[in-house]
C-alpha cells in the first residue's frame, strides 16, 4: 500500500496522509477491507494467474491480506510494502498465521518504484488501486521498470486500477456516511467524504476521508480526517516501455475498478 501526500482541508484540521503512522485508514484497514463488497474475488483472480506452488511479488502488501491467502493456495509471496504502520500489521497477520503457511510469506519494507530484489518472480502483483496512489508520470514508469525487472520471462504482471469514470462522479454529501461498521462495545466505525475534487488534465482524484469512531450514544469519541489522491491513466504505454504487453482485455472488480494483466515474453 502507497502512502498518500499530506494535505489541508478547505475548512478543518490538517488531513493526515492516508495509512500514516496513527492514522484511522491504518488501524481500520482490516475491517474497512472486508467491508468493501467491491474488492471481491480480487484474490481468486491473482490466484488464477499464478502458476501452482509458484512465486509472487506483491507490490503494496498492506496488512498481507493478499498475501496470506495466496500463500493459504501453496503460493510463495514477497510481499513489500512501504508504510510503516501496515507493515506491522503484516507481520502481525503473518505470525497469527499456520507456521507452514507463515513460512511461504517473507515481507520487508520498500519502495515499488525503486525496488531491486535482484530475483525474478512468477507473478507479480499490485492490488486495491496501490499504483493509483503515486503519480502517473515518472512514478508509475518506474513501477512498471520494477515489475519488468522483476518479473520471470512468461510471467505475469497485475494492476488493481480504478476506473476513470468513477474517480469523475461528484463526491456523496458530505455530512452522510458513506460507511457505517459495527465495532466492540458498542461503537461504531463511521466514513464521511468530506472533500472530493477531480483534475481531468491530470487524472487525479483528491478526497479527504474522515474517520469517525462513535459511542454507543453516537457521541465522537476519535476523528481522523485523512486525504487520500488517486491517479490514473491509461497503464499500457508504460508496460510496453518496461518489456510488458497486455495480456487480455482488462478485468472488471466490484463495478468501480479494473485488473490490469501484462505479460514478459
Amino acid at each position: 500500500m502507497a502512502e498518500a501526500s499530506a494535505g489541508v482541508g478547505s475548512s478543518g484540521p490538517v488531513a493526515k496522509p492516508y495509512y500514516a503512522q496513527g492514522s484511522l485508514s491504518a488501524a481500520f484497514y482490516d475491517l474497512i477491507t472486508a467491508a468493501d463488497e467491491r474488492l471481491r474475488g480480487d484474490v481468486d483472480i491473482y490466484a488464477g494467474l499464478a502458476p501452482g506452488g509458484g512465486q509472487v511479488l506483491e507490490l503494496g502488501a498492506g496488512s498481507a491480506r493478499v498475501a496470506a491467502e495466496l500463500a493459504a493456495r501453496g503460493l510463495s509471496v514477497t510481499g513489500v510494502e512501504i508504510a510503516p504502520a501496515m507493515l506491522a500489521q503484516a507481520q502481525a497477520r503473518r505470525a497469527a498465521l499456520p507456521p507452514e503457511v507463515a513460512a511461504r510469506i517473507e515481507l520487508r519494507r520498500g519502495d515499488m518504484t525503486s525496488l531491486n530484489l535482484q530475483r525474478t518472480f512468477d507473478l507479480i502483483v499490485c492490488p486495491f488501486f496501490t499504483l493509483a496512489h503515486v503519480p502517473a508520470g515518472a512514478a508509475w514508469r518506474n513501477t512498471f521498470a520494477v515489475a519488468g525487472r522483476h518479473l520471470a520471462t512468461g510471467g505475469l504482471a497485475s494492476f488493481h486500477l480504478p476506473k476513470m469514470e468513477i474517480m469523475r462522479l461528484p463526491g456523496p454529501p458530505s455530512d452522510l456516511p458513506v460507511m457505517d461498521e459495527p465495532l466492540e462495545g458498542g461503537r461504531r466505525l463511521r466514513l464521511y467524504v468530506r472533500e472530493r475534487s477531480f483534475r481531468a488534465d491530470l487524472g487525479r482524484l483528491e478526497q479527504v476521508i474522515e474517520y469517525v469512531v462513535v459511542d454507543a450514544s453516537g457521541a465522537p469519541v476519535q476523528r481522523s480526517p485523512e486525504r487520500l489522491t488517486y491517479w490514473m491513466s491509461d497503464p499500457t504505454p508504460f508496460a510496453e516501455a518496461a518489456g510488458l504487453k497486455l495480456d487480455r482485455p482488462p478485468i472488471e472488480l466490484g463495478g468501480v475498478g479494473h485488473v490490469w494483466v501484462f505479460a514478459k515474453s
